[in-house]
């Protein structure tokens, strides 16, 4: 059987689409973790919280996860995820704990209910006769967001997991980072809902104000609140330059030939142009401008997406039925 050549018309622009969606995704990533870092630093350390001190930080950003994506996925990469991860345990082990305990775990059993019960209705809700734009400004932009995210994201997980059953891709990828999500929702959104509704605080007035406060308002109501700041913006920081240098890998890859070992100047050029990009949408229009681009983005690779759950279907079907002959 003759086979077809790879670099055919289709082919290059799915690999078009699939090179922007990751690069908007990722740059509206790293404009939303400024966004969070700026105003931990304002809240902590009383910094201004201004476009010129993000693009600052989005400098010093640039600069730390291109250090890191030069050494590979079995150093750089990996010490940091695993760093990440156990700081964040750590955080919500301590929040848990320090926090309202039995009024987080009421708080995780109802909203677990609430989703399970409400899935399709939630799934289909839009506000065409209140003309509201709750929906379209937080629910589609995150639907658009993880859509971008996609190509990224699905092929460094693929990177990672080769040699691993279907099983174990799934446990590993779909289960058990949507339950570590919901414990960290209930724990953090469980606490400063608390606070507001039984001790006086301002948490929501303080988020309606500027929305990247949250955190931290929160943490001015806990023991060690300073500790905890602190080890906060470091850990937004952390999980920026794994994101970035990871996505920096895989974008490389994708724009040569999917090399598993890209160029050094080509991860460079990417990297610096994923960290310009998310300045400029930040200087242009802040955190509409990011969620534009995540929309912008996502649509188009919606469509290849699902095409691509498809063709999956079909290859497994082919595997099962080679199996069984």
């Amino acid at each position: 059987i003759k086979e077809r050549p790879y670099k055919q018309p289709l082919n290059q622009t799915i690999d078009i689409l699939a090179v922007i969606a990751t690069v908007m995704g990722v740059a509206t990533s790293l404009g939303l973790g400024v966004l969070q870092i700026n105003g931990g630093l304002n809240s902590v350390f009383g910094l201004p919280n201004t476009a010129w001190m993000q693009v600052a930080i989005i400098v010093v950003l640039t600069a730390l996860f291109l250090t890191s994506t030069t050494t590979g996925l079995d150093r750089g990469i990996k010490w940091l995820s695993n760093i990440n991860l156990g700081t964040a345990l750590v955080l919500m082990v301590f929040v848990f704990f320090a926090g309202p305990t039995i009024f987080i775990l009421e708080t995780l059993t109802l909203g677990l209910g609430d989703y399970l019960q409400n899935f399709i209705r939630y799934s289909l809700r839009l506000q065409p006769y209140q003309q509201g734009t709750w929906v379209r400004d937080w629910t589609i932009f995150y639907w658009a967001w993880a859509i971008a995210w996609s190509p990224f994201v699905g092929a460094f997980v693929a990177r990672v997991s080769r040699g691993r059953t279907i099983r174990e891709f799934i446990v590993g990828v779909l289960i058990v980072p949507p339950f570590i999500a919901l414990l960290w929702i209930a724990v953090f959104g469980g606490t400063a809902l608390y606070l507001d509704l039984f001790e006086g605080t301002s948490i929501a007035e303080a988020v309606n104000a500027d929305v990247t406060s949250a955190l931290f308002v929160t943490f001015a109501e806990l023991p060690f609140s300073f500790i905890l700041s602190v080890l906060s913006i470091l850990l937004i920081l952390t999980f920026l330059i794994t994101s970035a240098d990871s996505a920096t890998y895989i974008i490389s890859s994708m724009t040569t030939n999917g090399s598993l070992n890209p160029p050094l100047p080509v991860r460079i050029a990417w990297g610096v142009l994923l960290g310009g990009i998310a300045a400029v949408l930040l200087i242009a229009s802040g955190l509409e401008g990011l969620q534009t681009a995540s929309l912008i983005s996502a649509l188009p690779f919606t469509i290849i997406l699902l095409l691509m759950v498809f063709t999956l279907f079909k290859l497994l079907r082919q595997e099962n039925v080679r199996k069984i002959k």
